[in-house]
């Protein structure tokens, strides 16, 4: 990539001075004093990063490795903890643990500050972010990660919310082992969310049932095409198979009312299931964040470098974009390209690369897990769609992650 466009895709560096639209270069201490200027005089590159979940933190960790020194790195986030969440689903059924680890000493872990607040408004042309307390910070460069809001649109469903699935779930496996529960319609709304927890709560339940010798008949509503196609075909036919196997019948290319509490219409068929339990995945809105673009649902809309479009010094990654998958992986993998390009606006001598999602799972089923990958197409590469069966003894993360992963990978624990 030549010089001319790096630079057009990186933001543009400017050669004056970046804190000199500012009255004051200001600290952020707590009690909101905002103090004097003499550490942003010390010849660093000042990054923000706005959340703590998986982007935020992978961003950190990244610009620790590739960017060292050069960067002064400090976390927005009002979160006192990182939950490692896709393995919470697995903790009523006795098939996984979900870490917990305290936030800010992650943080500082990566070489960064935290500070415990949320980003409220960006003011570009000043380069200052204004955060919920009232503090100001400045910057050079800015990554969005705020994550996306749940929105639960089933009223008379029990909704899968991975900050209460625990409470969730222990119900649903008590009532199944009772013989409550006889039939569960599990439901996928559209648009589309990251459909993977739904098929593990549908097989973990299954397998639940069949190791109590109870009757249990389960139903996932789902507008994909066939399931887990984001995984490519061969991970889409395993999948099915699976299902097939488990007796689990699969209703695709569908949308879904949830009338009552016992009662899925499922369109465009007419079809009206009835169920004794109905658990659904909540949909996903995006921040709206103020002084930045953003989509009809709030989600903020990013080029092939995490680069906010039509931002100057602003990236985004994770669930707070516009990028279709909302996956941790996928999240990760955009901070990763987000974070080498703040690197390199901050002086490291980094090859630009562009965003290729390449999207990895681990499909808990109450049994043995399964590996999907799916890797898409490009010029010199073919794509891939893998499912594999993977043995009791292994212990791949559910989040694929580089720069975090190795962070978290000795509290990854499955039963």
């Amino acid at each position: 990539m030549g010089a001319a466009r790096r630079s057009e895709r990186l933001g543009r560096a400017s050669s004056r001075d970046p804190w000199s639209t500012l009255e004051h270069t200001e600290t952020y201490n707590e009690g909101n004093d905002m103090s004097d200027d003499r550490d942003h005089r010390d010849g660093r590159f000042e990054v923000l990063i706005a959340g703590g979940g998986v982007a935020g933190l992978e961003a950190a960790f990244a610009l620790q490795q590739l960017a060292g020194e050069r960067v002064r790195v400090r976390v927005i986030s009002r979160r006192d903890e990182f939950v490692y969440r896709p393995l919470a689903i697995g903790e009523p059924f006795n098939r996984s643990h979900a870490p917990r680890h305290p936030l800010r000493a992650l943080v500082e872990r990566a070489g960064a500050e935290l500070i415990n607040d949320a980003l409220e408004h960006v003011d570009v042309p000043q380069r200052r972010v204004h955060l919920a307390s009232g503090a100001q910070l400045p910057y050079h460069a800015l990554l969005v990660a705020t994550g996306a809001s749940k929105k639960f649109i089933y009223e008379h469903a029990s909704n899968l919310d991975d900050a209460h699935i625990d409470d969730l779930l222990h119900g649903l496996v008590q009532d199944i082992e009772e013989g409550y529960v006889r039939r569960l319609a599990v439901v996928i709304p559209a648009p589309l969310p990251w459909p993977l927890p739904a098929y593990e709560a549908a097989l973990m339940a299954s397998e639940r049932a069949w190791d109590m010798q109870v009757e249990l008949d389960v139903v996932l509503a789902t507008p994909e095409r066939a399931p887990l196609d984001v995984f490519g075909a061969v991970a889409s036919r395993g999948v099915a198979a699976l299902l097939h196997e488990r007796r689990i019948e699969v209703i695709t290319s569908c949308t879904c009312e949830v009338p009552g509490a016992q009662a899925v219409l499922v369109h465009p068929a007419g079809l009206e299931l009835q169920a004794d339990r109905i658990i659904a995945l909540p949909a996903l809105t995006g921040p709206s964040l103020s002084g930045l673009p953003h989509d009809g649902g709030g989600f903020v809309p990013v080029d092939e470098y995490g680069h906010v479009r039509g931002v100057d010094r602003v990236w985004a990654a994770g669930d707070c974009t516009d990028e279709p998958l909302k996956h941790g992986g996928i999240a990760a993998g955009l901070a990763d390209i987000a974070a080498e390009s703040i690197a390199t606006m901050a002086g490291a001598h980094l090859h630009g690369r562009t965003f290729i999602p390449i999207i990895e799972g681990i499909l808990m089923t109450g049994g043995a897990r399964r590996y999907l990958r799916a890797r898409p197409a490009w010029p010199g590469a073919n794509g891939e769609s893998v499912f594999e069966t993977l043995p009791p003894s292994s212990r791949p993360p559910k989040i694929h992650a580089r720069y975090l992963g190795p962070q978290l990978e000795s509290d990854v624990v499955y039963r």
